[in-house]
């Protein structure tokens, strides 16, 4: 089923994302240069990052949009105790200290996502609860070291491994959680 538009461009480096817009049977094309550097601002309040981030990254994109081309930008992030976790440093301790962080707790997952064109922008999030069952030290050795999480925020794919042993509950979108909250950037496709 096509939309109106006549090209989409995801403009995301996260296998995930591609994977779920396929899910939606629409062409597009990645496309993932943006001069948008990922800096939070200073006491910026943690559910307002990502949104920070997709429209940045947005207005980074390298190149002018062609008629009837959206660009499609998202960011995802984890707030555990009040505290942002974006993705681990690229090192199994650092993604072993949020797995612990989030080890028998309840967390909360904000999607942002932004669709721009030549004459609007279109930008909306999403939010789900996840709650994680008291994970073992041994259980989060082998995660780190078979999966190596560090592109993910809040460091697990919650349809990996540590998902499928590990999650006791979701409140909210399944995908949301995975990086895209295609249920809703489908409706807000086909209104643009």
């Amino acid at each position: 089923m096509q939309k109106s538009f006549k090209k989409l461009t995801l403009c995301s480096n996260s296998p995930r994302r591609r994977e779920l817009l396929s899910g939606l049977d629409l062409e597009f094309t990645v496309d993932t240069k943006t001069s948008f550097e990922e800096v939070v601002p200073p006491g910026m309040a943690p559910e307002d990052i990502p949104m920070h981030m997709a429209l940045g990254k947005a207005g980074g994109f390298h190149r002018p949009l062609e008629e009837g081309e959206l660009l499609i930008t998202a960011d995802t992030i984890v707030i555990c105790n009040g505290k942002a976790l974006g993705k681990p440093a690229p090192n199994k301790e650092s993604a072993a200290a949020m797995l612990r962080m989030l080890s028998g707790k309840t967390h909360m997952v904000i999607t942002a996502v932004c669709i721009t064109s030549l004459e609007e922008q279109i930008s909306f999030t999403d939010r789900s609860e996840v709650t994680f069952c008291a994970l073992t030290d041994d259980e989060i050795d082998y995660y780190t070291d078979k999966y190596q999480p560090y592109d993910k925020a809040g460091a697990y794919g919650v349809q990996e491994w540590i998902g499928y042993v590990g999650i006791e509950r979701i409140e909210g979108s399944f995908y949301n959680v995975m990086g895209l909250p295609v249920h809703k950037l489908w409706r807000a496709l086909s209104t643009t």
